[in-house]
């Protein structure tokens, strides 16, 4: 192990509160792993310990991430997701492979996925554009986790009224999932869409508010005016999904 690693990890469990960790759980339906700390405190961790190892190699320090992952504490995803995304500068194509099986091996909750996929994610398909369209090919995995991190992904760019036409695409693509956690992600993106693209986001709920399970109904018109949520959410058909 890295000493920087057994550093942290020994820093982790010196601020460990019995109290926060039992809070922190009530966020999550599963079960989760994590030591009791503030996201403040954890985010300070990471980025006191990011001066040490920021002149690394990348390839190294991709390791030390990989590191922090394997023990599936939420603390130590977020310091991961701090120090990816410290490396946005150095990002080159090859890096998705390594972004997409971590995603896929040790992502387990939806804060490590929003952690790494809202700045990590979205600043390299800002970069590199081409591979929105890999994230099409995400709504189609078996895990949920990716399938949220497909719509999840392109949160901040869509706040900037970017990637509009992939965003509608993603969404359509996950529309009728029928977990949860990936409903509530497409919503969210359509919702971050709106606040630039508003007309356009509604008359595609109202196209498709039959289909649409509720939970991401309500997420994705949650920015609207009073008249316009009424609309959306009034009950056409009594087939309608709930």
């Amino acid at each position: 192990m890295d000493p920087v690693i057994s550093r942290i990890r020994q820093e982790l469990e010196s601020q460990a509160d019995p109290q926060i960790q039992q809070t922190s759980k009530r966020f999550f339906k599963d079960d989760i792993a994590c030591y009791g700390m503030k996201t403040a405190s954890v985010m300070a961790l990471a980025k006191k310990y990011w001066k040490e190892i920021k002149h690394r190699e990348k390839q190294e320090i991709f390791a030390l991430c990989e590191e922090l992952y394997r023990t599936g504490y939420l603390e130590e995803s977020f310091i991961v997701s701090n120090w990816a995304h410290a490396l946005s500068g150095r990002y080159k194509r090859e890096d998705l492979a390594v972004f997409r099986r971590w995603i896929d091996t040790y992502i387990s909750n939806w804060a490590s996925c929003d952690g790494f996929c809202n700045h990590t994610m979205g600043d390299f398909i800002e970069q590199y554009p081409e591979y929105t369209a890999e994230l099409k090919q995400w709504t189609q995995s078996g895990n949920r986790w990716m399938r949220r991190a497909a719509a999840v992904s392109l949160i901040i760019p869509a706040k900037h009224g970017k990637f509009l036409s992939e965003a509608i695409e993603i969404a359509d693509l996950l529309l009728t999932d029928s977990d949860d956690m990936v409903q509530k992600g497409y919503g969210w993106l359509l919702k971050e869409a709106s606040r630039q693209h508003q007309a356009e986001v509604f008359t595609y709920v109202m196209q498709n508010k039959k289909e649409m399970p509720r939970t991401a109904l309500r997420y994705a018109i949650e920015l609207m005016p009073k008249e316009m949520k009424a609309d959306a959410m009034k009950k056409d058909h009594l087939s309608e999904k709930k």
